[in-house]
């Protein structure tokens, strides 16, 4: 912060001004529908019938029942630059709804209603994703990156915004005005302004200001692995997000698991970061310490999904005041705003003796803010509309992405080697498991006891299908780790950072050596020994089949992982889904004794295509040409 605020005070020097972002929402309301369910919780038997006849009387009557949910309902308001803004509410009062809502981050399932705007600009007008930062109140990152290490791959993908052509700018006017810039804030802002970086100076001073220099080096951890704590990962996932170029930050929850020391820290160098970049910032938390509550500037409380109050911190007070009820000298602020939209804690704040207390309603209190001088004067701000002339060219983006392709594949090419890396006990594991397996396989079906006549084709055949699959269920391995980083990508994909290609392609690639690595293990050590047709050409093309087996297992998994999602449902549709090809194979059944309706499945299966392939490499060599007088029964 120090360094930022020289930083700052260098670029003013030179008569530089920092992009804003006014965020403005006007008669905003989000619904959701809900499926009415029908039956008792307690699962009775009569209760299980009633259930099952309601279900299918509501098909047979072919009408959804449905209720919507009004989450926010008709709600305005501004939340000005260079201002720290809290928002408080009880639980389901729309905080979360709101956040997404302004960051663009809202489920496309729910109705929206109403208008957004940055600077005067719409959604429709620019990608209010890659302009704003959500902060989730869930912590997704993967389990083997190091915080650093996550800090430093956010930073690579929501790329450097304006500080390059910043520092051009300041560059050129240093040297109209004849300034000597300071060596330690030139070497700073050089240092951020570069794109494309591993490592940057800007994460060493994240991990500073957030306390993770402590556990820069630890990987982050899940259930199975030992890593940070959960305080930490809080914290991460705040770092995740601000190391960006954003200047609309929309926080969640961000105190959640800390301590109110650490939480006043970090929400201590927020401010400044607010005050001194001039930044946009909504934070929402649950008990605020009254020292944190303190340092912000404004508040909006929310209560049924409407904004009671939205204005100064120094006026809320005030505003209560003048409904009848007063905050107790060792009260927190927060703590009485919260209780006092209960109708249970309401009455304790009434300090008007003289007249009986009757619940406030919060529609009253509403009405009541309507009057207060604090929403007369919202209500001008939002009627005044706001001159996009005054907007700063770099204050929004109108690219999806803060990198090129190029970039962003490399970026995304790093991690998966580096995960790669983290994980190659499961890789070196599953081939050495893949080399014992070939070695018993290669004492079953040894060549002294095959011949060339019909009886030992069918063992040659049986050898070639076991082949086929041990190398099918080796990329199983791929379903597990698919699935604990699915989160992570949609987290990432939905905030911008990358397309969905970008993660793909190097994952698929990467895998390559890997498929080959396990294809020429099982064909060197089992082809020869086993006695197949020994002219070379005829070992490369069983060796390519393997091969191109493999890598149909390892993408054939990675799709069930993407669409199920559930680890458990997927391990279980996989099985079922092996069964299923292996089945339709044309070797345990063969195709014409399948039944009439269900031969389709034949030409369905991968694996078929597969074991015609295997066939007709071995059967057609010269070898087997020699054996007259016999048919052999291929797939």
């Amino acid at each position: 912060i120090p360094s930022l605020q020289l930083t700052v005070t260098f670029v003013l020097r030179v008569g530089l001004e920092f992009p804003t972002i006014d965020v403005r929402f006007q008669n905003l309301s989000v619904e959701a529908d809900c499926e009415v369910v029908q039956g008792k919780p307690i699962p009775t038997l009569w209760n299980t019938i009633t259930t099952v006849f309601s279900a299918l009387t509501k098909v047979s009557r072919c009408k959804s029942q449905s209720y919507k949910i009004k989450i926010l309902k008709d709600i305005s308001g501004i939340i000005k630059p260079s201002r720290m803004t809290l928002l408080l509410g009880p639980p389901g009062c729309g905080k979360t709804t709101l956040l997404q809502a302004l960051s663009g981050k809202l489920n496309p399932s729910l109705k929206v209603t109403g208008e957004i705007s940055y600077n005067g600009y719409k959604f429709t007008e620019f990608v209010p994703q890659n302009t704003s930062a959500y902060i989730s109140q869930y912590d997704l990152h993967i389990s083997e990156m190091t915080v650093r290490e996550t800090l430093d791959f956010s930073a690579r993908c929501q790329g450097i915004g304006d500080r390059a052509d910043m520092l051009k700018e300041i560059s050129r006017r240093e040297k109209q005005s004849g300034i000597v810039p300071e060596p330690d804030i030139d070497t700073y802002m050089k240092a951020i302004s570069v794109e494309g970086l591993k490592g940057t100076l800007q994460t060493d001073y994240i991990l500073k200001i957030l306390g993770l220099d402590i556990c820069a080096d630890t990987i982050v951890g899940d259930a199975m692995n030992r890593g940070i704590s959960g305080g930490q990962k809080r914290r991460l996932t705040t770092g995740e997000m601000i190391i960006g170029p954003n200047k609309a930050l929309f926080m969640d929850e961000i105190s959640t698991g800390l301590d109110s020391s650490t939480t006043f820290q970090i929400v201590t160098c927020l401010q400044q970061l607010t005050h001194i970049t001039e930044a946009t910032l909504l934070v929402s938390l649950l008990q605020p310490a009254p020292e944190t509550f303190d340092l912000f500037d404004d508040i909006i409380l929310m209560a049924e999904g409407k904004i009671v109050y939205q204005g100064p911190r120094s006026s809320v007070q005030e505003f209560f005041e003048h409904c009848g009820f007063r905050c107790p000298e060792r009260k927190g602020v927060a703590d009485f705003l919260q209780e006092l939209l209960s109708e249970r804690d309401q009455a304790q704040y009434w300090y008007r003796k003289d007249q009986p207390h009757s619940f406030v309603s919060v529609d009253n209190f509403i009405v009541a803010f309507k009057k207060f001088q604090a929403a007369q004067k919202l209500n001008e701000e939002l009627c005044t509309p706001f001159n996009k002339r005054e907007s700063h060219k770099s204050a929004l983006s109108f690219n999806m992405y803060s990198m090129g392709k190029w970039e962003l594949l490399k970026t995304c090419m790093a991690r998966e080697w580096l995960l790669m890396k983290r994980n190659s006990f499961v890789h070196i594991f599953k081939s050495s498991q893949l080399v014992v397996i070939a070695l018993i396989t290669m004492t079953i079906f040894i060549r002294t006891r095959m011949k060339l006549d019909l009886v030992h084709a069918s063992y040659y055949q049986g050898s070639l299908f076991y082949a086929l699959i041990r190398l099918m269920t080796t990329g199983i391995t791929e379903l597990a780790l698919t699935v604990s980083r699915l989160s992570v990508f949609y987290k990432q994909r939905d905030f911008y950072f990358y397309p969905a290609w970008a993660y793909s392609i190097p994952a698929a690639i990467l895998k390559i050596p890997f498929s080959l690595m396990d294809a020429f293990l099982w064909t060197a050590l089992t082809y020869y020994v086993i006695g197949y047709s020994p002219e070379p050409e005829r070992f490369f093309r069983l060796l390519f089949l393997l091969f191109l087996v493999h890598q149909m297992a390892i993408s054939l998994f990675r799709l069930i992982a993407s669409v199920v999602r559930d680890p458990p449902f997927a391990a279980n549709f996989s099985l079922f889904t092996l069964l299923v090809i292996f089945l339709f194979s044309g070797f345990i059944i063969p195709r014409p004794f399948l039944p009439a309706w269900v031969k389709w499945g034949f030409w369905l299966s991968p694996l078929a295509y597969s074991e015609i392939g295997v066939a007709v490499n071995e059967f057609l060599a010269p070898r087997w040409q020699q054996v007259k007088g016999k048919q052999l029964l291929f797939c």
